[in-house]
């Protein structure tokens, strides 16, 4: 998804382009061994863009751009989420919307039982999307992607996830995300496969 030539990251400082806590506790383990400073963007006082692409792609790049010219720093977003063929793609893009209550809370577990209710007897197979965008604030962004394949399972199991990590089994593992320890989970999920490209084509120095 990256250009041929992708810049290099040599700043010291980024902003995560998040308000998610369980996205920030993530990006902050991930990013851990390269000894670069990291602040939110609600640390920051930053708003969230209104999400209107029509893409993961899209939707990452929106916010990784917002944070990097409302700040005067680099920015990482993602944008991520669960896609389930036998529901024609849903949530997708809108899995986070698949969330939201009455009272403007996200409410996951209202989402999962959703999921399942509207999927019914139809196969089970579903798959994690995350996009990473690195944005500098001269408008320049450098985007990955990343997919980890699996099924949906019920009743939801583990309390170590966020999300719709409690009902999504990846392919070959008898264990949810959120079943499994954070380490486990950092090593190989969607967001993971995004940021070990992100490293090789723009922090070439960690390699």
């Amino acid at each position: 998804m990256t250009q041929a030539s992708p810049r290099l990251f040599t700043e010291p400082k980024l902003v995560v382009a998040s308000h998610n806590s369980g996205k920030l506790s993530e990006f902050e383990a991930l990013l851990a061994p390269f000894g670069i400073e990291t602040v939110s963007a609600g640390e920051l006082g930053l708003p969230e863009p209104e999400e209107t692409g029509v893409t993961f792609a899209e939707n990452a790049a929106l916010k990784a751009l917002a944070s990097a010219t409302g700040s005067g720093i680099p920015a990482l977003a993602d944008d991520s989420g669960l896609v389930v063929p036998a529901l024609d793609g849903a949530p997708g893009i809108h899995s986070a919307r698949w969330a939201a209550g009455a009272d403007g809370r996200r409410d996951f577990n209202m989402a999962m039982e959703k999921l399942v209710r509207e999927l019914g007897g139809r196969d089970k197979a579903a798959y994690f999307v995350c996009v990473l965008c690195l944005a500098w604030p001269d408008g320049h962004r450098e985007s990955f992607e990343g997919r980890v394949d699996g099924r949906i399972t019920w009743p939801m199991r583990g309390d170590k996830g966020f999300g719709y990590d409690a009902i999504f089994e990846p392919a070959g593992y008898d264990m949810t995300f959120a079943e499994m320890q954070p380490e486990k989970k950092h090593a190989m999920s969607h967001r993971a496969d995004a940021f070990g490209q992100l490293i090789h084509a723009c922090f070439p120095r960690q390699n």
